[in-house]
């Protein structure tokens, strides 16, 4: 969610809950202003109006701005990466596109390609073991500026 999505989000909601879809809003953390009124959206829905098959997802990164009534009533999962360099690897390289075989064939020199894709998601993985003692700023804050995205980002 960014800027402005508010009003949009609100609507795909409201459809959702009238259709029976599934509504996904992203990076709710980044709507803070907004998470007031999406905690009104939420605490107006019954289920008596409310198709059976409607489903609501939110994504965001944890945020003292997300309401508690939200996260005490849903159903929470947590991505976290995996213990140690060699299960980092493992999953990086099952990821797509790195899983795909047909990957590998785009390139014109598929040795040195391998070799430099390797390299970026060992210092993936070692940065992800790292980052309690790594990349903390000035106020304090670790700082992760490597994520699976980077990494998809990096090698299309």
């Amino acid at each position: 969610m960014g800027q402005g999505q508010g009003p949009k989000a609100a609507a795909l909601i409201a459809e959702a809950i009238s259709n029976g879809t599934w509504a996904l809003l992203q990076n709710c953390h980044l709507a803070a202003s907004w998470m007031p009124t999406l905690e009104k959206i939420v605490e107006q829905i019954k289920v008596d109006t409310t198709d059976p098959d409607f489903r609501l997802w939110l994504t965001s990164m944890p945020s003292p701005h997300f309401p508690v009534t939200i996260l005490q009533n849903g159903v929470k999962m947590t991505n976290e990466p995996p213990a140690g360099v060699r299960a980092n690897l493992k999953r990086s390289f099952m990821l797509d596109p790195i899983s795909d075989p047909q990957f590998f064939g785009q390139s014109n020199k598929p040795a040195k390609f391998k070799a430099l894709l390797f390299g970026l998601c060992f210092v993936h993985a070692f940065v992800q073991v790292q980052k309690e003692l790594l990349f903390v700023d000035a106020y304090g804050r670790r700082r992760m500026p490597i994520d699976n995205f980077a990494i998809n980002t990096l090698t299309r």
